[in-house]
């Protein structure tokens, strides 16, 4: 393991003629430097860069199953993953009823030290990211949206030596604000109401994003609509969107990645080279066996 910067590290290893793979998780905008770096070079690259992943809740869906699945997905490690679940599209039929029980459920969470029991979420991994955090929420306040919970920076008592903030949901977010389309990071979630499971997909894919979305819904066919139409590499049905599984293929669409998936099998494609090997057997090949191990 080598670590550092990405001019002490990054650069050599990206343009080093030994390196063939790279493979790189991070921003969009990172990713994209990175790319160009391995370019000369013909490497192999892959790209797991940003999200922006919507929970789409249909006017069937169970809401306590929904709304716990929309706790762990938003504030999970902090909304600290690719993965995280920081926009939420609810059917104008139970909008209200999920806003009230998600507001009220989110503002409970115990925020502190996660070596703590009892502990429900803890701080940014750094000064930077809870920086970037607050400057979100205070774009959220200009843009219109009803901030229904947290929104605060915690600095008091023994959140005074970490970079703690509140669980935060913005209600009645538009999807065209910056709050509904660009990556915080953080313990924030949009709320976007929607008329249909058309509409749903719709603002579902409207970002420049698609690594995971889900759908909470009781009725299979909208099950099986939205995972063909939603444009991501991953896909939930009654179930966050934050996690994987190590024997699936992991990685996005758009702006999240370049194609290539790690995990499972698909790794193989990743990480190794394809060999077509051709053997004539009617001539003098002598060796009644061979050793295909050794190929």
């Amino acid at each position: 393991m080598v670590t550092g910067d990405g001019d002490e590290v990054g650069t050599p290893l990206t343009t080093d003629a030994r390196v063939r793979v790279v493979s790189f998780t991070g921003s969009t905008h990172v990713g994209g430097i990175v790319n160009q770096a391995a370019a000369p070079g013909f490497k192999k690259v892959h790209l797991e860069m940003g999200g922006k992943n919507v929970i789409m809740i249909m006017e069937d869906a169970d809401l306590e199953l929904a709304v716990d699945g929309c706790l762990w997905g938003g504030f999970g490690t902090t909304g600290q993953r690719c993965t995280a679940a920081s926009r939420v599209v609810v059917h104008e039929r139970v909008y209200r009823a999920f806003v009230d029980r998600f507001v009220a459920r989110a503002g409970a969470l115990v925020v502190g030290d996660g070596l703590r029991p009892g502990t429900e979420m803890g701080p940014s991994n750094s000064e930077s990211q809870l920086e970037t955090v607050m400057h979100y929420v205070k774009i959220g306040r200009e843009e219109g949206a009803t901030l229904a919970t947290g929104g605060r920076r915690l600095e008091e008592g023994a959140f005074a030596r970490g970079y703690f903030h509140e669980p935060t949901v913005f209600t009645d977010v538009q999807p065209k604000m910056r709050i509904a389309r660009e990556e915080i990071f953080g313990p924030v979630v949009s709320i976007i109401p929607c008329r249909s499971l058309e509409e749903a997909i719709e603002i579902g894919n409207g970002v420049e994003y698609g690594l995971s979305a889900s759908i909470y819904t009781q009725d299979i066919n909208r099950a099986f609509t939205a995972m063909r139409d939603v444009y991501t590499g991953i896909f939930y049905v009654n179930a966050p969107t934050i996690g994987a599984e190590v024997h699936l293929p992991f990685g996005g669409t758009k702006n999240t990645g370049n194609g290539h998936r790690e995990a499972g099998v698909a790794a193989l494609d990743v990480f190794s080279e394809w060999k077509s090997i051709y053997i004539d057997f009617s001539g003098r090949l002598q060796r009644a066996q061979i050793d295909t191990e050794s190929l």
